[in-house]
């Protein structure tokens, strides 16, 4: 096996090369990406945000990142399904480990993660981020909205998260509110998909409730996000309790009736012509998982937000 190599999150010699670690072994950073604080030439940044102190029901997503990361072991560097493709031929990928915070001053904590964030995508990098609560979302929308200008926010959620903020509040429901009333997204191009709870108000944004995803066929549901889009900068959040519990066990506040991560993931993928700036995976809480499952939902979410960033570099958009 003289050509083959193990930890390859530190002994990569370059960020585009393929890992070859055995699946079961190896340091496990997100999809074998190197390790580092250093990220000149990378195209993308992967981090996580190992905080859950917002959360209204169960605990436990400040373990998330580390979780996504295991499962993403799954991916053994083949090319990736379903887009065909080694994601990092050409795409120039970092794990930059995780944002430092302070647990027990959870005021300092927005601040922390707006300030690490906008020091990250200053150079051009896409930032595509593991948590953590919802909450976190928040100061992220404003690291990209101070590069990019407001953005549409694309959600896929079993929650609206458009609940009271008295703009001091750690909360992981209230984010889109406060992300609205301060001019963050375009209301009137941001989209909700998978909607299975209601809140006091809805900021104007479009709903695409849950009984409507399961009644809907992918392709349309894909069209409709493009369609009230329109074309704009765009942030993507995918709280992993939009899909059903019985794909998603783990994680803080679940609700039946969701659609499957095969229906969703199909979704995904016909995102293609969306302007995607920034881009989050929320909410993997694996004390309540079972066999990963919930963690590899949350990885291969986080891949297939890879895979559509690696398909636009490549057409050179």
């Amino acid at each position: 096996m003289p050509e083959k190599t193990i930890d390859h999150a530190f002994t990569a010699t370059g960020l585009t090369s393929a890992a070859t670690d055995p699946t079961y072994a190896g340091a496990l950073s997100f999809m074998r990406r190197r390790f580092s604080k250093d990220i000149t030439g990378a195209d993308t940044v992967v981090w996580g945000i190992p905080f859950d102190a917002a959360t209204s029901n169960r605990p436990g997503a400040r373990f998330g990142p580390q979780a996504i990361r295991r499962a993403s072991a799954i991916f053994d560097n083949d090319p990736q399904y379903p887009f065909g493709r080694d994601l990092f031929a050409q795409m120039a990928v970092v794990d930059y480990g995780d944002c430092l915070l302070d647990y027990g001053n959870h005021q300092e904590t927005p601040a922390t993660i707006e300030r690490e964030a906008a020091r990250l995508i200053a150079g051009g990098p896409f930032l595509l981020t593991l948590g953590g609560d919802h909450f976190i979302t928040w100061p992220l929308l404003k690291a990209h909205v101070a590069r990019h200008g407001p953005l549409a926010l694309v959600q896929f959620d079993a929650h609206q998260d458009t609940w009271f903020d008295d703009n001091r509040r750690i909360d992981h429901g209230s984010f889109v509110a406060r992300a609205a009333r301060e001019g963050l997204i375009d209301t009137g191009r941001s989209i909700q998909v998978g909607i299975r709870t209601h809140a006091p108000e809805d900021c104007g944004i479009r709903i695409v409730y849950g009984h409507e995803v399961e009644e809907t066929d992918a392709e349309q549901i894909a069209e409709t996000i493009l369609a009230h889009t329109q074309g704009s900068p765009a942030y993507l959040t995918f709280d992993i309790d939009c899909l059903d519990p019985a794909f998603a066990p783990g994680t803080g506040t679940p609700v039946a009736g969701g659609p499957s991560s095969a229906k969703i993931l199909s979704v995904l993928r016909r995102l293609q012509g969306l302007d995607i700036r920034g881009a989050d995976v929320v909410e993997v809480a694996p004390a309540y998982d079972h066999a990963d499952v919930t963690a590899i939902a949350g990885a291969t979410v986080a891949m297939y937000m890879l895979g559509l960033r690696a398909e636009r570099l490549a057409e050179g958009r």
